[in-house]
């Protein structure tokens, strides 16, 4: 499995944004399906939102739709996490997780856990009020 790391995170004020990056320590993240999860104290880990790097295919969960924006860059061998209209619930730790090579499309069902087989050591986004 192709090991990431994630990158971007930090401090906001609510209404603000951040820019979070997703990128392989090795391999090609066009093979892969890239999904982005985000644990907060307390609660369990939360799909946010993936990307299929073959396909394009992107799946939003309800938390993300409308603010976030998901996207991949083949040049860049990444993909991005654009988030926006922040608030305090989005404080969070981000985790952005590879699913098994060659897979397509990103729909909800490629929202569960158990389908990553790689995971990054996430990254904390904290939005002030």
């Amino acid at each position: 499995q192709v090991p990431v790391v994630e990158s971007g995170g930090g401090l906001v004020q609510v209404g603000g944004s951040l820019n979070l990056s997703c990128a392989a320590s090795g391999g090609t993240l066009d093979y892969y399906t890239i999904g982005w999860f985000r644990e907060a104290p307390g609660k369990t880990r939360e799909g946010v939102s993936c990307v299929n790097g073959l396909d394009g295919t992107t799946y939003y969960g309800a938390s993300a739709k409308g603010r976030f924006t998901i996207s991949k860059h083949s040049a860049e061998n990444a993909m991005y996490l654009l988030l926006n209209r922040l608030n305090p619930d989005d404080t969070a730790n981000y985790y952005c997780a590879a699913g098994p090579p060659h897979s397509i499309q990103c729909t909800d069902q490629r929202m569960g856990i158990m389908f990553y087989r790689s995971w990054g050591r996430g990254i904390q986004v904290t939005v002030s009020s």
